[in-house]
Protein backbone atom coordinates (compact mmCIF):
# COMPACT_ATOMS: atom_id res chain seq x y z
CA UNK A 1 0.00 0.00 0.00
CA UNK A 2 2.60 2.76 0.77
CA UNK A 3 4.70 2.01 -2.49
CA UNK A 4 2.04 3.91 -3.52
CA UNK A 5 1.57 6.95 -1.57
CA UNK A 6 4.28 9.03 -2.48
CA UNK A 7 2.93 9.11 -6.26
CA UNK A 8 -0.81 10.15 -4.66
CA UNK A 9 1.01 13.03 -2.82
CA UNK A 10 2.64 14.07 -6.03
CA UNK A 11 -0.45 14.42 -7.64
CA UNK A 12 -2.20 16.47 -4.81
CA UNK A 13 0.93 17.92 -5.08
CA UNK A 14 0.55 18.91 -8.86
CA UNK A 15 -3.27 20.13 -8.15
CA UNK A 16 -2.07 22.09 -5.58
CA UNK A 17 0.14 24.26 -8.24
CA UNK A 18 -2.45 24.81 -10.22
CA UNK A 19 -4.73 26.53 -8.12
CA UNK A 20 -2.02 28.41 -6.45
CA UNK A 21 -2.27 26.85 -3.08
CA UNK A 22 1.16 26.25 -0.99
CA UNK A 23 -0.61 23.58 1.89
CA UNK A 24 -3.10 21.43 1.52
CA UNK A 25 -5.11 19.81 4.74
CA UNK A 26 -7.13 16.95 4.62
CA UNK A 27 -9.02 16.08 7.92
CA UNK A 28 -11.05 12.79 8.85
CA UNK A 29 -14.72 14.21 8.74
CA UNK A 30 -16.97 13.66 6.39
CA UNK A 31 -18.85 16.29 4.02
CA UNK A 32 -21.31 16.50 7.20
CA UNK A 33 -18.45 16.53 9.99
CA UNK A 34 -19.08 12.86 10.75
CA UNK A 35 -16.01 11.06 12.48
CA UNK A 36 -17.60 7.50 10.74
CA UNK A 37 -17.24 8.42 6.93
CA UNK A 38 -18.74 6.76 3.70
CA UNK A 39 -16.03 5.44 1.29
CA UNK A 40 -16.69 8.98 -0.76
CA UNK A 41 -15.09 10.94 2.36
CA UNK A 42 -11.97 8.99 3.34
CA UNK A 43 -9.87 11.07 1.51
CA UNK A 44 -7.50 11.32 4.29
CA UNK A 45 -7.05 7.55 4.49
CA UNK A 46 -6.68 7.66 0.80
CA UNK A 47 -3.72 10.12 0.16
CA UNK A 48 -1.98 8.57 3.34
CA UNK A 49 -2.51 4.66 4.02
CA UNK A 50 -3.50 5.62 7.63
CA UNK A 51 -7.08 4.66 8.47
CA UNK A 52 -7.79 5.69 12.18
CA UNK A 53 -10.46 7.30 12.54
CA UNK A 54 -9.50 10.72 14.11
CA UNK A 55 -6.43 12.35 12.47
CA UNK A 56 -5.45 15.27 10.14
CA UNK A 57 -2.97 15.57 6.96
CA UNK A 58 -0.99 18.35 5.75
CA UNK A 59 0.91 18.29 2.42
CA UNK A 60 3.25 20.87 1.33
CA UNK A 61 5.51 21.15 -2.21
CA UNK A 62 7.83 19.03 -0.04
CA UNK A 63 6.94 17.79 3.17
CA UNK A 64 3.56 15.95 4.26
CA UNK A 65 2.71 15.15 7.97
CA UNK A 66 -0.20 13.41 10.35
CA UNK A 67 -1.31 15.18 13.31
CA UNK A 68 -3.32 12.06 15.49
CA UNK A 69 -3.32 11.26 19.39
CA UNK A 70 -1.98 8.80 21.63
CA UNK A 71 -4.76 6.60 20.94
CA UNK A 72 -3.25 6.04 17.22
CA UNK A 73 0.85 6.31 17.82
CA UNK A 74 1.77 2.58 17.52
CA UNK A 75 -0.82 2.17 14.38
CA UNK A 76 0.21 5.47 12.34
CA UNK A 77 3.46 4.70 13.04
CA UNK A 78 3.29 1.03 11.52
CA UNK A 79 0.78 2.50 8.76
CA UNK A 80 3.13 5.65 7.40
CA UNK A 81 6.52 3.49 7.10
CA UNK A 82 7.76 4.33 3.58
CA UNK A 83 4.98 6.77 2.71
CA UNK A 84 7.63 9.75 3.05
CA UNK A 85 4.66 11.47 5.64
CA UNK A 86 5.77 12.04 8.50
CA UNK A 87 3.95 11.44 12.50
CA UNK A 88 3.41 14.17 14.65
CA UNK A 89 2.53 13.37 18.02
CA UNK A 90 -0.41 15.44 19.72
CA UNK A 91 -0.09 16.30 22.94
CA UNK A 92 3.53 14.92 23.03
CA UNK A 93 6.21 17.83 24.63
CA UNK A 94 8.20 19.25 21.76
CA UNK A 95 5.58 18.39 18.80
CA UNK A 96 4.47 20.99 16.72
CA UNK A 97 0.81 21.26 15.86
CA UNK A 98 -0.85 22.30 12.32
CA UNK A 99 -0.65 25.59 12.64
CA UNK A 100 2.83 26.36 13.95
CA UNK A 101 4.22 23.96 11.42
CA UNK A 102 2.67 26.21 8.79
CA UNK A 103 3.99 28.87 9.88
CA UNK A 104 7.50 27.43 10.07
CA UNK A 105 7.15 25.64 6.51
CA UNK A 106 5.31 28.75 4.49
CA UNK A 107 6.10 32.12 4.07
CA UNK A 108 3.56 35.33 4.16
CA UNK A 109 1.51 35.31 1.40
CA UNK A 110 0.76 31.81 1.10
CA UNK A 111 -2.31 29.67 1.07
CA UNK A 112 -3.57 26.55 2.98
CA UNK A 113 -6.41 24.82 0.94
CA UNK A 114 -9.20 22.49 2.28
CA UNK A 115 -12.45 21.43 1.25
CA UNK A 116 -14.93 23.18 3.34
CA UNK A 117 -17.79 20.35 3.21
CA UNK A 118 -15.26 18.42 5.63
CA UNK A 119 -14.22 21.29 7.97
CA UNK A 120 -16.60 23.15 10.57
CA UNK A 121 -16.96 26.97 10.16
CA UNK A 122 -15.25 27.55 13.85
CA UNK A 123 -12.13 25.16 12.86
CA UNK A 124 -12.27 27.16 9.95
CA UNK A 125 -12.89 30.37 12.01
CA UNK A 126 -10.02 29.43 14.15
CA UNK A 127 -7.14 28.35 11.78
CA UNK A 128 -8.11 31.46 9.54
CA UNK A 129 -7.18 34.09 13.00
CA UNK A 130 -4.29 31.86 14.24
CA UNK A 131 -2.82 31.54 10.42
CA UNK A 132 -2.95 35.71 9.73
CA UNK A 133 -0.75 36.83 12.04
CA UNK A 134 1.42 35.27 9.57
CA UNK A 135 0.16 36.22 6.65
CA UNK A 136 -1.27 32.74 5.79
CA UNK A 137 -4.83 32.91 4.28
CA UNK A 138 -7.28 29.91 3.84
CA UNK A 139 -9.34 28.76 0.88
CA UNK A 140 -11.98 26.64 1.61
CA UNK A 141 -13.42 26.35 -1.91
CA UNK A 142 -11.50 23.18 -3.20
CA UNK A 143 -11.93 19.15 -2.84
CA UNK A 144 -9.03 18.49 -4.61
CA UNK A 145 -9.30 15.07 -4.14
CA UNK A 146 -12.27 15.02 -6.65
CA UNK A 147 -9.55 15.90 -9.69
CA UNK A 148 -7.09 12.83 -8.16
CA UNK A 149 -8.79 9.98 -6.84
CA UNK A 150 -9.74 8.90 -10.00
CA UNK A 151 -11.67 5.81 -8.48
CA UNK A 152 -13.20 7.51 -5.83
CA UNK A 153 -16.51 5.80 -4.60
CA UNK A 154 -19.88 7.70 -5.09
CA UNK A 155 -21.68 8.96 -2.54
CA UNK A 156 -23.92 5.95 -1.10
CA UNK A 157 -27.65 5.95 -2.21
CA UNK A 158 -28.99 3.64 0.70
CA UNK A 159 -32.88 4.45 1.27
CA UNK A 160 -33.97 6.10 5.01
CA UNK A 161 -36.35 3.92 7.08
CA UNK A 162 -38.72 5.42 9.43
CA UNK A 163 -37.81 5.31 13.34
CA UNK A 164 -41.06 4.61 14.38
CA UNK A 165 -42.36 5.93 17.61
CA UNK A 166 -42.10 2.93 19.68
CA UNK A 167 -38.61 3.40 19.86
CA UNK A 168 -38.04 7.17 19.88
CA UNK A 169 -41.19 7.99 21.79
CA UNK A 170 -41.74 11.17 19.71
CA UNK A 171 -43.59 11.69 16.38
CA UNK A 172 -41.53 13.82 14.35
CA UNK A 173 -44.07 16.73 14.11
CA UNK A 174 -43.76 17.02 17.98
CA UNK A 175 -40.25 16.55 17.84
CA UNK A 176 -39.98 19.51 15.30
CA UNK A 177 -42.42 21.85 17.24
CA UNK A 178 -40.04 20.81 20.49
CA UNK A 179 -36.67 22.35 18.46
CA UNK A 180 -38.93 25.68 17.24
CA UNK A 181 -40.03 26.06 20.78
CA UNK A 182 -36.34 25.92 21.97
CA UNK A 183 -35.00 28.41 18.88
CA UNK A 184 -37.51 31.11 19.92
CA UNK A 185 -36.11 30.86 23.55
CA UNK A 186 -32.79 31.92 21.90
CA UNK A 187 -34.37 34.43 20.02
CA UNK A 188 -34.04 32.33 16.54
CA UNK A 189 -36.33 30.64 14.11
CA UNK A 190 -34.93 28.43 12.61
CA UNK A 191 -31.85 26.29 12.23
CA UNK A 192 -29.78 23.88 9.77
CA UNK A 193 -28.80 20.53 10.15
CA UNK A 194 -25.32 19.63 8.76
CA UNK A 195 -24.48 16.37 10.81
CA UNK A 196 -26.40 13.32 10.16
CA UNK A 197 -27.20 12.10 13.82
CA UNK A 198 -29.21 15.19 14.39
CA UNK A 199 -30.50 14.71 10.47
CA UNK A 200 -31.84 11.45 11.73
CA UNK A 201 -33.00 12.48 15.63
CA UNK A 202 -34.51 15.69 14.48
CA UNK A 203 -36.64 13.33 11.06
CA UNK A 204 -36.89 10.19 13.06
CA UNK A 205 -35.09 8.10 9.74
CA UNK A 206 -32.29 5.95 10.22
CA UNK A 207 -30.21 5.06 7.64
CA UNK A 208 -26.66 2.48 6.46
CA UNK A 209 -24.97 4.74 4.82
CA UNK A 210 -21.88 4.95 7.50
CA UNK A 211 -20.73 1.99 8.91
CA UNK A 212 -21.49 1.23 12.61
CA UNK A 213 -23.83 4.49 12.64
CA UNK A 214 -27.59 4.07 11.31
CA UNK A 215 -27.75 7.27 9.37
CA UNK A 216 -27.77 8.58 5.79
CA UNK A 217 -26.36 11.25 3.75
CA UNK A 218 -28.59 14.32 3.56
CA UNK A 219 -28.77 17.84 5.39
CA UNK A 220 -31.87 19.50 6.97
CA UNK A 221 -33.74 22.85 7.72
CA UNK A 222 -36.27 23.56 10.45
CA UNK A 223 -37.98 26.89 10.67
CA UNK A 224 -41.32 28.08 11.37
CA UNK A 225 -42.14 28.37 8.14
CA UNK A 226 -41.29 24.91 6.50
CA UNK A 227 -39.06 22.04 7.61
CA UNK A 228 -36.89 20.14 4.70
CA UNK A 229 -34.87 17.43 4.22
CA UNK A 230 -32.36 17.52 1.37
CA UNK A 231 -31.39 14.18 0.16
CA UNK A 232 -30.91 12.07 -3.14
CA UNK A 233 -34.47 11.55 -4.27
CA UNK A 234 -33.78 8.06 -4.80
CA UNK A 235 -33.10 7.42 -1.09
CA UNK A 236 -36.71 8.28 -0.06
CA UNK A 237 -39.04 5.74 -1.12
CA UNK A 238 -43.16 6.38 -1.62
CA UNK A 239 -43.88 5.28 2.32
CA UNK A 240 -41.26 7.34 4.11
CA UNK A 241 -42.00 9.73 1.86
CA UNK A 242 -45.84 10.04 2.62
CA UNK A 243 -45.21 10.05 6.35
CA UNK A 244 -42.67 12.53 5.83
CA UNK A 245 -44.98 14.36 4.38
CA UNK A 246 -47.52 13.77 6.89
CA UNK A 247 -45.33 15.01 9.49
CA UNK A 248 -44.64 18.29 8.20
CA UNK A 249 -40.89 17.74 6.26
CA UNK A 250 -40.69 18.85 2.30
CA UNK A 251 -38.34 16.54 1.01
CA UNK A 252 -35.92 18.49 -1.88
CA UNK A 253 -32.48 17.23 -3.88
CA UNK A 254 -29.28 16.64 -1.55
CA UNK A 255 -27.45 20.01 -3.44
CA UNK A 256 -30.36 22.29 -3.24
CA UNK A 257 -29.79 23.34 0.34
CA UNK A 258 -27.00 25.53 -0.89
CA UNK A 259 -29.76 27.42 -3.18
CA UNK A 260 -32.14 26.84 -0.44
CA UNK A 261 -29.73 29.06 2.00
CA UNK A 262 -29.10 31.74 0.29
CA UNK A 263 -32.61 32.78 -0.89
CA UNK A 264 -33.48 32.61 2.59
CA UNK A 265 -35.64 35.95 3.09
CA UNK A 266 -34.30 39.01 5.95
CA UNK A 267 -37.27 37.66 8.29
CA UNK A 268 -35.33 34.07 8.84
CA UNK A 269 -33.12 34.32 11.75
CA UNK A 270 -30.68 31.28 11.58
CA UNK A 271 -29.46 29.62 15.17
CA UNK A 272 -25.79 28.44 13.94
CA UNK A 273 -23.67 26.16 15.93
CA UNK A 274 -20.55 26.80 14.06
CA UNK A 275 -18.74 23.51 15.47
CA UNK A 276 -21.59 21.66 13.73
CA UNK A 277 -21.78 23.60 10.60
CA UNK A 278 -19.51 22.96 7.44
CA UNK A 279 -18.08 25.95 6.00
CA UNK A 280 -19.44 25.30 2.65
CA UNK A 281 -22.87 25.40 4.13
CA UNK A 282 -22.64 27.84 6.75
CA UNK A 283 -21.23 30.17 3.54
CA UNK A 284 -24.32 29.49 1.92
CA UNK A 285 -26.84 31.61 4.27
CA UNK A 286 -28.00 34.46 3.03
CA UNK A 287 -25.93 37.09 4.22
CA UNK A 288 -29.11 39.18 5.40
CA UNK A 289 -30.06 36.81 7.46
CA UNK A 290 -29.52 37.40 11.19
CA UNK A 291 -27.76 35.11 12.72
CA UNK A 292 -27.59 33.76 16.42
CA UNK A 293 -24.55 31.58 17.59
CA UNK A 294 -24.74 29.07 20.18
CA UNK A 295 -24.26 25.31 21.19
CA UNK A 296 -27.25 23.24 18.81
CA UNK A 297 -30.49 22.90 19.86
CA UNK A 298 -31.19 20.10 18.35
CA UNK A 299 -27.48 18.09 19.76
CA UNK A 300 -28.85 19.28 23.56
CA UNK A 301 -32.13 17.80 23.04
CA UNK A 302 -31.26 14.71 21.39
CA UNK A 303 -28.88 14.59 24.45
CA UNK A 304 -31.63 13.96 27.25
CA UNK A 305 -33.39 10.79 26.85
CA UNK A 306 -36.67 10.12 27.06
CA UNK A 307 -38.78 7.58 29.04
CA UNK A 308 -38.99 5.77 25.56
CA UNK A 309 -35.44 5.49 24.94
CA UNK A 310 -33.83 4.56 28.10
CA UNK A 311 -36.81 1.90 28.43
CA UNK A 312 -34.83 0.94 25.11
CA UNK A 313 -31.55 0.85 26.35
CA UNK A 314 -32.05 -1.14 29.08
CA UNK A 315 -33.71 -4.06 26.89
CA UNK A 316 -30.67 -3.35 24.67
CA UNK A 317 -28.56 -3.71 27.34
CA UNK A 318 -29.80 -7.35 28.54
CA UNK A 319 -29.91 -8.62 24.81
CA UNK A 320 -26.32 -7.57 24.96
CA UNK A 321 -25.28 -8.92 28.14
CA UNK A 322 -27.21 -12.39 27.48
CA UNK A 323 -24.53 -12.61 23.94
CA UNK A 324 -21.28 -11.57 25.83
CA UNK A 325 -22.49 -14.08 28.50
CA UNK A 326 -22.79 -16.56 25.64
CA UNK A 327 -19.52 -15.24 24.08
CA UNK A 328 -17.53 -15.57 26.96
CA UNK A 329 -18.18 -19.10 28.20
CA UNK A 330 -18.07 -20.19 24.59
CA UNK A 331 -14.46 -19.03 24.57
CA UNK A 332 -13.28 -20.48 27.96
CA UNK A 333 -14.64 -23.66 26.71
CA UNK A 334 -13.30 -23.24 22.89
CA UNK A 335 -9.38 -22.38 24.69
CA UNK A 336 -9.93 -25.63 27.00
CA UNK A 337 -10.52 -27.84 24.02
CA UNK A 338 -7.17 -26.42 22.06
CA UNK A 339 -8.59 -23.77 19.50
CA UNK A 340 -6.56 -21.06 18.00
CA UNK A 341 -9.06 -18.34 17.31
CA UNK A 342 -7.42 -15.35 15.90
CA UNK A 343 -8.49 -11.88 17.33
CA UNK A 344 -10.67 -11.99 13.67
CA UNK A 345 -11.86 -14.98 14.27
CA UNK A 346 -12.75 -13.07 17.92
CA UNK A 347 -14.96 -9.98 15.96
CA UNK A 348 -17.10 -12.30 13.75
CA UNK A 349 -17.83 -15.18 16.52
CA UNK A 350 -18.86 -11.94 18.90
CA UNK A 351 -21.06 -10.20 16.40
CA UNK A 352 -22.74 -13.98 15.79
CA UNK A 353 -24.11 -14.23 19.10
CA UNK A 354 -25.25 -10.44 18.96
CA UNK A 355 -26.74 -11.29 15.52
CA UNK A 356 -29.33 -14.25 17.34
CA UNK A 357 -31.56 -11.20 18.45
CA UNK A 358 -33.87 -9.97 16.08
CA UNK A 359 -33.53 -6.58 16.60
CA UNK A 360 -29.71 -6.75 16.44
CA UNK A 361 -28.73 -4.49 12.95
CA UNK A 362 -24.63 -4.37 13.49
CA UNK A 363 -21.84 -3.27 15.40
CA UNK A 364 -22.10 0.03 16.98
CA UNK A 365 -18.05 0.58 16.13
CA UNK A 366 -15.23 -1.50 14.69
CA UNK A 367 -14.47 -4.18 17.01
CA UNK A 368 -11.16 -3.65 19.46
CA UNK A 369 -9.88 -7.00 20.34
CA UNK A 370 -6.29 -6.74 21.57
CA UNK A 371 -4.64 -9.91 22.76
CA UNK A 372 -1.39 -9.34 25.08
CA UNK A 373 0.30 -6.44 23.74
CA UNK A 374 -2.15 -5.65 20.69
CA UNK A 375 -4.35 -4.46 24.16
CA UNK A 376 -1.99 -1.72 24.53
CA UNK A 377 -2.92 -0.17 20.73
CA UNK A 378 -6.09 2.01 21.83
CA UNK A 379 -7.38 1.69 18.84
CA UNK A 380 -6.69 -1.48 17.20
CA UNK A 381 -8.05 -2.67 14.85
CA UNK A 382 -7.36 -6.71 13.77
CA UNK A 383 -6.18 -7.95 10.28
CA UNK A 384 -5.91 -11.25 9.15
CA UNK A 385 -1.83 -10.32 8.66
CA UNK A 386 -1.64 -8.17 12.23
CA UNK A 387 -4.32 -10.52 14.12
CA UNK A 388 -2.23 -12.61 17.29
CA UNK A 389 -3.62 -16.22 17.54
CA UNK A 390 -5.07 -16.65 21.30
CA UNK A 391 -3.90 -18.88 23.47
CA UNK A 392 -5.08 -20.24 26.62
CA UNK A 393 -3.13 -17.56 28.15
CA UNK A 394 -2.47 -13.94 28.86
CA UNK A 395 -5.33 -11.45 28.76
CA UNK A 396 -7.92 -10.12 26.38
CA UNK A 397 -8.93 -6.53 26.00
CA UNK A 398 -12.13 -6.33 24.20
CA UNK A 399 -14.09 -3.50 23.21
CA UNK A 400 -17.06 -3.87 21.05
CA UNK A 401 -21.09 -2.76 20.67
CA UNK A 402 -23.78 -3.16 18.98
CA UNK A 403 -26.62 -1.30 17.33
CA UNK A 404 -30.09 -2.60 18.36
CA UNK A 405 -33.50 -1.11 16.84
CA UNK A 406 -34.16 0.33 19.98
CA UNK A 407 -30.41 0.75 21.31
CA UNK A 408 -26.91 1.38 20.89
CA UNK A 409 -24.07 -0.63 23.55
CA UNK A 410 -20.75 0.17 24.24
CA UNK A 411 -18.64 -2.40 26.36
CA UNK A 412 -15.19 -2.97 27.19
CA UNK A 413 -14.01 -5.96 29.44
CA UNK A 414 -10.63 -7.10 29.75
CA UNK A 415 -9.95 -10.85 30.55
CA UNK A 416 -7.17 -13.36 32.07
CA UNK A 417 -7.35 -16.44 30.18
CA UNK A 418 -6.52 -19.73 31.49
CA UNK A 419 -5.84 -21.37 34.70
CA UNK A 420 -2.91 -19.93 35.54
CA UNK A 421 -3.13 -16.82 38.28
CA UNK A 422 -2.91 -13.50 36.48
CA UNK A 423 0.66 -11.46 36.57
CA UNK A 424 0.99 -9.69 39.99
CA UNK A 425 1.64 -6.34 38.22
CA UNK A 426 -0.95 -6.68 36.00
CA UNK A 427 -3.41 -7.14 38.88
CA UNK A 428 -2.21 -4.09 40.34
CA UNK A 429 -3.12 -2.17 36.65
CA UNK A 430 -6.71 -3.60 36.55
CA UNK A 431 -7.03 -2.52 39.91
CA UNK A 432 -6.11 1.14 40.00
CA UNK A 433 -8.13 0.89 36.79
CA UNK A 434 -11.42 -0.66 38.35
CA UNK A 435 -10.81 2.05 40.84
CA UNK A 436 -11.10 5.21 38.90
CA UNK A 437 -14.33 3.10 37.41
CA UNK A 438 -15.83 2.96 40.54
CA UNK A 439 -14.98 6.23 41.21
CA UNK A 440 -17.26 7.89 38.31
CA UNK A 441 -19.92 4.78 38.86
CA UNK A 442 -20.43 6.20 42.06
CA UNK A 443 -19.92 10.04 41.89
CA UNK A 444 -22.69 12.71 43.51
CA UNK A 445 -22.03 16.02 42.30
CA UNK A 446 -24.02 19.45 42.65
CA UNK A 447 -26.37 19.63 39.08
CA UNK A 448 -24.36 22.19 36.72
CA UNK A 449 -21.37 19.59 37.54
CA UNK A 450 -19.44 19.08 34.02
CA UNK A 451 -17.74 16.12 32.95
CA UNK A 452 -13.94 17.89 33.27
CA UNK A 453 -14.62 18.44 36.74
CA UNK A 454 -15.44 14.71 37.46
CA UNK A 455 -12.77 13.23 34.97
CA UNK A 456 -9.94 13.49 38.01
CA UNK A 457 -12.24 10.50 39.88
CA UNK A 458 -11.44 8.50 37.37
CA UNK A 459 -7.80 9.42 37.04
CA UNK A 460 -6.16 9.75 40.56
CA UNK A 461 -5.77 5.82 41.83
CA UNK A 462 -3.60 6.23 38.39
CA UNK A 463 -2.22 9.48 39.13
CA UNK A 464 -0.85 8.59 42.70
CA UNK A 465 1.50 6.40 40.96
CA UNK A 466 2.58 8.74 38.11
CA UNK A 467 0.44 6.70 35.71
CA UNK A 468 -2.43 7.97 32.77
CA UNK A 469 -3.82 7.38 29.73
CA UNK A 470 -4.52 9.41 27.20
CA UNK A 471 -7.78 9.14 26.30
CA UNK A 472 -11.08 10.95 27.13
CA UNK A 473 -12.89 8.82 30.27
CA UNK A 474 -16.34 9.42 28.49
CA UNK A 475 -18.32 10.32 26.06
CA UNK A 476 -21.80 10.65 24.79
CA UNK A 477 -23.88 7.87 23.06
CA UNK A 478 -26.86 7.94 21.29
CA UNK A 479 -29.91 5.35 21.22
CA UNK A 480 -29.85 3.51 18.14
CA UNK A 481 -27.85 6.38 16.64
CA UNK A 482 -23.87 7.07 16.88
CA UNK A 483 -21.81 5.38 19.48
CA UNK A 484 -20.42 8.94 19.64
CA UNK A 485 -22.24 11.76 20.31
CA UNK A 486 -22.33 15.25 22.37
CA UNK A 487 -22.18 17.73 23.77
CA UNK A 488 -21.38 16.23 27.04
CA UNK A 489 -18.46 13.99 27.56
CA UNK A 490 -15.63 13.07 30.90
CA UNK A 491 -12.43 14.52 29.74
CA UNK A 492 -10.02 16.43 30.69
CA UNK A 493 -10.42 18.99 28.03
CA UNK A 494 -12.75 21.92 29.24
CA UNK A 495 -16.40 21.61 28.23
CA UNK A 496 -19.14 23.89 29.52
CA UNK A 497 -21.87 21.25 29.17
CA UNK A 498 -22.70 19.81 32.45
CA UNK A 499 -24.01 16.43 33.14
CA UNK A 500 -27.90 16.37 33.13
CA UNK A 501 -30.31 13.93 34.20
CA UNK A 502 -31.19 11.77 31.02
CA UNK A 503 -28.00 12.11 29.27
CA UNK A 504 -26.10 8.76 28.27
CA UNK A 505 -22.46 7.82 28.57
CA UNK A 506 -19.73 5.92 28.54
CA UNK A 507 -17.30 5.15 31.70
CA UNK A 508 -13.76 3.97 30.71
CA UNK A 509 -10.49 4.86 32.43
CA UNK A 510 -7.76 2.31 31.23
CA UNK A 511 -4.03 2.02 31.29
CA UNK A 512 -1.55 1.08 28.49
CA UNK A 513 1.92 -0.53 28.59
CA UNK A 514 3.21 -1.00 25.26
CA UNK A 515 4.54 -4.56 24.48
CA UNK A 516 2.90 -6.42 27.45
CA UNK A 517 -0.98 -5.03 27.30
CA UNK A 518 -4.01 -2.62 27.54
CA UNK A 519 -6.42 -2.48 30.14
CA UNK A 520 -9.70 -0.91 29.91
CA UNK A 521 -13.45 -1.15 31.81
CA UNK A 522 -16.23 0.26 30.46
CA UNK A 523 -19.70 0.07 31.26
CA UNK A 524 -22.32 3.14 29.95
CA UNK A 525 -24.32 5.00 32.32
CA UNK A 526 -27.39 7.08 32.71
CA UNK A 527 -27.16 10.28 34.49
CA UNK A 528 -30.10 10.71 37.27
CA UNK A 529 -30.88 12.91 40.19
CA UNK A 530 -29.23 11.33 43.49
CA UNK A 531 -31.02 13.59 46.07
CA UNK A 532 -31.72 16.95 47.25
CA UNK A 533 -30.74 19.45 50.16
CA UNK A 534 -30.57 23.11 51.30
CA UNK A 535 -27.24 23.15 49.02
CA UNK A 536 -29.12 22.17 46.05
CA UNK A 537 -30.20 18.97 43.16
CA UNK A 538 -27.31 16.47 43.15
CA UNK A 539 -26.73 13.96 40.48
CA UNK A 540 -25.12 10.58 40.13
CA UNK A 541 -24.81 7.81 37.25
CA UNK A 542 -26.82 4.48 36.92
CA UNK A 543 -24.54 2.03 35.40
CA UNK A 544 -26.90 -0.20 32.73
CA UNK A 545 -24.30 -2.48 31.39
CA UNK A 546 -24.80 -5.87 32.14
CA UNK A 547 -21.43 -7.91 31.61
CA UNK A 548 -19.36 -9.30 34.46
CA UNK A 549 -16.25 -8.19 35.75
CA UNK A 550 -12.86 -10.46 35.74
CA UNK A 551 -12.87 -11.04 39.75
CA UNK A 552 -8.83 -12.71 38.93
CA UNK A 553 -7.95 -9.66 37.46
CA UNK A 554 -8.87 -8.01 41.06
CA UNK A 555 -5.77 -7.18 43.57
CA UNK A 556 -8.47 -7.10 46.91
CA UNK A 557 -6.25 -5.53 48.73
CA UNK A 558 -5.94 -2.33 46.80
CA UNK A 559 -9.64 -1.90 47.19
CA UNK A 560 -11.49 0.07 50.16
CA UNK A 561 -14.58 -1.49 51.63
CA UNK A 562 -16.53 0.80 49.66
CA UNK A 563 -15.20 -0.25 46.23
CA UNK A 564 -15.48 -3.92 47.33
CA UNK A 565 -19.37 -3.09 48.32
CA UNK A 566 -20.24 -1.75 44.99
CA UNK A 567 -18.30 -4.17 42.79
CA UNK A 568 -19.88 -7.40 44.54
CA UNK A 569 -23.13 -5.68 44.02
CA UNK A 570 -22.98 -5.02 40.33
CA UNK A 571 -21.84 -8.27 40.17
CA UNK A 572 -24.77 -9.49 41.63
CA UNK A 573 -26.82 -7.22 39.51
CA UNK A 574 -25.75 -8.65 36.68
CA UNK A 575 -26.16 -12.38 37.65
CA UNK A 576 -29.98 -11.25 38.68
CA UNK A 577 -30.90 -9.52 35.39
CA UNK A 578 -28.87 -11.67 33.16
CA UNK A 579 -29.38 -15.36 34.69
CA UNK A 580 -33.02 -15.59 34.20
CA UNK A 581 -32.89 -15.20 30.77
CA UNK A 582 -29.66 -17.99 29.67
CA UNK A 583 -30.45 -21.64 30.33
CA UNK A 584 -29.81 -23.37 33.47
CA UNK A 585 -26.07 -24.41 32.44
CA UNK A 586 -25.47 -20.32 31.64
CA UNK A 587 -26.51 -19.13 34.45
CA UNK A 588 -24.40 -21.71 36.27
CA UNK A 589 -21.75 -20.35 34.73
CA UNK A 590 -22.41 -16.86 35.21
CA UNK A 591 -23.16 -17.25 39.28
CA UNK A 592 -19.33 -18.92 38.68
CA UNK A 593 -18.14 -15.63 37.07
CA UNK A 594 -20.14 -12.97 39.93
CA UNK A 595 -18.75 -14.67 42.96
CA UNK A 596 -18.28 -12.16 45.15
CA UNK A 597 -14.90 -10.90 46.03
Amino acid sequence: MNSIIPSRLEALRRAMRAKNIQAYLIVSNDGHLGEYTPQHWKSRAWISGFNGSAGSIVVTQDKAGLWTDSRYFLQATSQLENSTIELYKEGVSGVPGIEEFLTRELPQGSILGCDGSCVSQAEVERMSKELSAFGITIDSSHDLMEGIWLDRPEIPQNEFRIHPTEYSGEATQARIHRILENLKKKGANATILTTLDELAWAFNIRNCDVDCNPVGVGFGFIGEKESVLFTFDQKVNTSLRTELQAQGVRIMGYQDIFGYLSALTDQVVVYVDKARISGAVYNAIAPHCRQIEGVSVVTMLKSYKNATELEGVHRSMHRDGVALTRFFMWLEDALKRGETPTEVDIDRILAEYRAQSDMYIGDSFDTICGYQDHGAIVHYRATPESAHTLRNEGVLLLDSGAQYKDGTTDITRTIALGDAEPEADLKVDYTLVLKGHIAIATAQFPEGTRGNQLDILARKALWDRALSYGHGTGHGVGVALNVHEGPQNIRTDNNPTPMAVGTFTSNEPGLYRAGKWGIRIENLIVTCEKCRSEFGTFLGFETVTLCYLDNRLVEKSLLTAEEIDWYNAYQEHVYQEISPLLTAKEAAWLRNKTQKL
